[in-house]
């Protein structure tokens, strides 16, 4: 399917590249199974599962970083190889329209469904933040590879400037520290 080798810096990492990539039929879900395997490059992960709409067998190989982020996080210090900042600037976006500016209301199952995509969207902004080089001001163009990146960059390169990811950034905490209850 890939005929690059996909460097991967998490688990997480290799579940958002699955996702991003839907079958040939549409279907954007997997259910997957997952199995480490030595590679000759190093320690690799191995995410196969059958397309639930059309059967298709799909088979994911990623050769994983041997840096190891913290927690939950989709990578450590360096910036993805396999989805770029505009892909994760769109996963940002998606997370956090699922999550009420109000929590108030909420009670405990709503509150953990809001944390946890609030914690997406912090972890996908972070990353988008990663792909601005030191001393530039805003993310460029030139880093971005897919249709998706490619797309929002042209549509809002305004977004792509630090100082806003960094505003935004910081809205997004304060809301993940709502609904964790802190």
């Amino acid at each position: 399917m890939f005929k690059a080798v996909l460097i991967a810096r998490s688990s997480p990492e290799c579940h958002l590249f699955i996702e991003l990539h839907p079958c040939a039929c549409g279907e954007p879900h997997l259910e997957v199974r997952h199995r480490l395997v030595s590679l000759e490059d190093g320690l690799g992960a191995v995410y196969e599962g059958s397309c639930p709409r059309c059967g298709t067998p799909r088979r994911f190989e990623f050769l994983l970083d041997p840096e190891l982020p913290p927690g939950d996080k989709f990578g450590g210090t360096k910036p993805s190889s396999i989805i770029d900042a505009g892909q994760y600037l769109t996963v940002a976006d998606d997370a956090a329209k699922r999550v009420p500016a109000d929590m108030a209301g909420l009670d405990d199952e709503q509150r953990r469904a809001a944390s946890w995509w609030i914690n997406r969207a912090v972890n996908a902004l972070e990353e988008v933040i990663k792909a601005v080089p030191p001393g530039a001001d805003a993310v460029p163009a030139s880093v971005l590879f897919s249709e998706i990146g490619k797309e929002t960059y042209a549509r809002e390169p305004g977004r792509f400037r630090k100082r806003r990811l960094d505003t935004v950034l910081e809205v997004y905490r304060e809301l993940l520290r709502k609904a964790r209850g802190a």
